[in-house]
């Protein structure tokens, strides 16, 4: 990781604070704005979102959206020539996806969500654009993190954006057309948090995210609290976990406890038991969905970003992530944490666990034998490490 001094990183909760600070970014905006993000609906946030790209465009920002072709295959027509007809570039990452297609480069998805402003603040996280409350969903809003980003990190998060669009649009033949104002990344210290970026992709960077979590984690010497949505993960990562738990290291998982997707939900709880048997805290949140991908290790170190501890993110998506070694930083989302932990999930208990049904049991077992077979179909190689 490439870790710089000087950057000023504010964490952002939940899509209430995370969609006005981007409104607000895009309207300010004079010279460029890029967004990447897996999923863009044709509800009202996506509306807003897509107008306020659209009034951009208009006023000669050089504007452009890339778009997943599977997340966002259900985006509204209208809503796209609405935005293309202002001015706003837009490319579909992979927009062929056909759900008859075994093979394993179905799944390599575009599932990062970043956005750069002018090549002066950026956005990194796991909020799509997506209203927080679907009927679903109930009173409480889907739960999830983003940072805005300012300083020196700017450097390594616009060539990430730039270098995706370059690519996206030589492959489609679409052409990368230039802009005369193109900025370069304003890179001036603008605060005291030291931070890296830490992408994954299918090339040069296909373990760094996940090699980011095991270094910190080895490291750990009091605390490990990890929130994630889908947490299916490989041998190493489990091994280090156990083996933190092992040296005395509290260990603290927040996990999905509604079942939005039954194969992942099942599947990751049948790795329950031998972590509850390890020491290790599982705590479901109930409160809403949990979409949130991010941890924090002795109050110093924290990651906020889009990657889950599963295949899909560590073997096959394209992924982003922030990592922060700040202690004022990691408090405040270890508060942030510790508080929706409290009023948002019950604690699992490994009594409770030894006495769930039979049929719970065997629907578990089921699903977990499946991701198996999954994972190693689609693993490139690290079968292993996902069995």
């Amino acid at each position: 990781m490439n870790f710089v001094e000087g950057n000023r990183i504010s964490l952002l909760e939940n899509g209430a604070d995370y969609f006005p600070a981007l409104e607000e970014a895009f309207e300010g905006a004079r010279r460029e704005i890029h967004l990447e993000t897996y999923i863009f609906a044709s509800d009202r946030t996506g509306r807003a979102i897509a107008a306020a790209l659209a009034r951009a465009a208009a006023r000669g920002v050089a504007t452009r959206l890339m778009v997943d072709g599977f997340g966002s295959k259900n985006l509204d027509r209208r809503l796209l020539e609405e935005m293309t007809r202002a001015g706003v570039r837009i490319l579909t990452y992979r927009p062929d996806v056909s759900p008859w297609a075994l093979e394993r480069s179905r799944l390599r998805r575009l599932h990062r969500k970043l956005a750069v402003v002018d090549a002066r603040i950026a956005f990194v996280g796991g909020i799509n654009i997506l209203d927080d409350l679907e009927p679903d969903l109930g009173t409480a809003p889907r739960f999830d993190y983003a940072v805005r980003v300012e300083g020196p990190l700017l450097a390594d998060i616009h060539s990430a954006v730039k270098r995706l669009w370059r690519f996206v649009a030589a492959t489609q033949f679409r052409g990368h057309h230039a802009h005369a104002r193109e900025p370069r990344p304003d890179t001036a210290p603008r605060g005291e948090q030291r931070a890296a970026f830490v992408v994954r992709d299918n090339l040069r960077h296909r373990h760094d995210i996940e090699d980011a979590y095991l270094e910190a984690i080895d490291r750990a010497r009091s605390e490990i609290v990890v929130a994630n949505a889908y947490f299916f993960p490989g041998m190493r990562f489990r091994h280090a976990l156990l083996e933190a738990a092992r040296r005395g290291v509290r260990v603290m998982l927040l996990l999905q406890g509604r079942a939005e997707y039954i194969l992942a939900y099942y599947a990751s709880r049948a790795l329950y038991g031998s972590l509850l048997e390890a020491g290790i805290e599982i705590h479901e949140y109930h409160k809403s969905f949990l979409h949130a991908k991010v941890a924090v290790i002795d109050r110093r170190w924290a990651t906020v970003g889009s990657s889950n501890i599963d295949p899909f993110s560590l073997l096959l998506a394209r992924e982003a992530n922030v990592v922060i070694e700040d202690a004022a930083f990691a408090a405040r989302l270890h508060r942030s944490l510790m508080l929706e932990m409290a009023q948002g999930a019950a604690q699992l208990h490994r009594e409770r666990w030894a006495r769930e049904p039979l049929a719970v049991r065997m629907a578990t077992w089921f699903s977990y034998g499946i991701a198996r077979f999954l994972s190693g179909m689609f693993a490139y190689g690290r079968r292993r490490e996902f069995t």
